[in-house]
């Protein structure tokens, strides 16, 4: 077999992978290995690119950053008080058990290639969230306020000049997987003659 032949049973299990991944929004309070996180990263690097530009960047954010970035939102979250009980639960679920990877672009000054790069980041991070989800590994690309924050970028150590975040990839073991409803490919897919 060659590289570019894979057989119908692969294509099946890719087919059943990409059907079963879905945004997960709680975690278990459990590790996961380095080296699947690279092997996702590496899938991420496999993504199309127009013009080759290589516009995604990857910044894994370790335990003593990561708390930071949630003392931050927890005080945007929190602007009726302190979070307690189960609020303070559920936020705990939602972002102190699960990693945390920041995936920036590289800001281009041409909107039509800016364009083409977030298309290509956007692929980079389906892949990255595919290959977590071969793993039975979770995941959730959140693009809030929390994103755009000053203080993110600063903790993420990530130039605001030279790049945007473009989303925050918490991953995880999964507490629960949701079963959102899609619509039938009748309402989202044509064809002409």
């Amino acid at each position: 077999m060659n590289n570019t032949s894979h057989p119908a049973l692969e294509a099946q299990s890719l087919i059943d992978l990409i059907s079963s991944r879905r945004t997960v929004h709680m975690y278990q309070n459990r590790s996961i290995d380095s080296d699947i996180i690279e092997q996702a990263v590496h899938a991420a690097h496999q993504a199309p690119n127009h013009k080759l530009t290589w516009p995604w960047r990857f910044t894994l954010i370790g335990p003593e950053t990561k708390a930071k970035i949630n003392d931050l939102a927890m005080k945007m979250k929190a602007t009726n008080g302190p979070l307690e009980g189960t609020q303070l639960e559920l936020f705990n679920q939602k972002r102190v058990h699960p990693q945390l990877m920041v995936v920036s672009q590289m800001i281009s000054t041409d909107p039509r290639q800016s364009k083409e790069d977030y298309a290509a980041v956007s692929c980079a991070i389906q892949n990255f969230s595919l290959a977590l989800a071969a793993h039975g590994i979770g995941s959730k690309w959140s693009t809030g306020s929390m994103t755009r924050h000053q203080l993110a970028y600063e903790l993420s150590d990530i130039d605001q000049a030279l790049e945007d975040i473009v989303g925050f990839i918490w991953f995880g073991y999964p507490e629960r997987i949701p079963s959102p409803r899609r619509p039938d490919l009748s309402e989202i897919y044509r064809s002409t003659p």
